[in-house]
């Protein structure tokens, strides 16, 4: 089997997971005692989405695109950086876009 049909399958079967995934979240509640699991993500949310990742945030993508004019950095490697910014800083619209999909509103 080649690469891309490989990689096909398992996103056919990742989308397949995902509504049954989606309503056992929507009616299953957090389980007792993991409030500290909660807290834990929590703490790991407001650090890599905090003061601090973001003004790293501007700097790497100050300096990988000071890079790129320059031509010290190939485009692609340039882009990558700045697109992973832009997907860390908007997964909380990514994600509320997703499940607005799913439940069909």
């Amino acid at each position: 089997m080649s690469r891309r049909s490989s990689t096909f399958a398992t996103m056919i079967m990742i989308a397949g997971t995902l509504p049954c995934r989606a309503i056992a979240a929507t009616i299953a509640p957090d389980p007792e005692g993991s409030s500290v699991i909660i807290n834990a993500v929590n703490w790991l949310q407001g650090t890599l989405l905090g003061t601090v990742a973001t003004v790293v945030a501007v700097i790497a993508v100050a300096s990988v695109g000071f890079m790129m004019l320059t031509g010290r950095i190939n485009w692609r490697h340039g882009a990558v950086v700045i697109l992973g910014c832009f997907i860390l800083f908007g997964a909380a619209t990514i994600v509320g876009g997703i499940r607005s999909v799913v439940s069909g509103g």
